[in-house]
């Protein structure tokens, strides 16, 4: 048989790491968070309206469809039912 090493960690090693690791995430966090470009008050209004106005044109569109398909099926449903 071959020799194992073992290493022992410290009781506290763990939590050390743990923190060093948090600290590590939030320093590249803050770094990247200075890098990004953000969308001007403009644009985002601009972004908003669109993505408002595109839910209610599908939401019509949908209940449209919705109600066109409800009729066909109900009258098909009328036809069997009276033969």
């Amino acid at each position: 048989m071959g020799s194992q090493s073992t290493t022992v960690a410290a009781p506290g090693g763990q939590i050390v790491n743990w923190f060093k690791s948090v600290k590590d995430y939030i320093g590249e966090l803050r770094a990247e968070m200075r890098r990004v470009t953000w969308p001007s008050r403009v644009q985002v209004q601009a972004t908003t309206a669109v993505v408002i106005i595109s839910v209610f044109l599908f939401a019509a569109y949908f209940a449209l469809v919705d109600a066109l398909l409800g009729s066909t099926i109900n009258k098909i449903f009328h036809a069997l039912a009276t033969r």
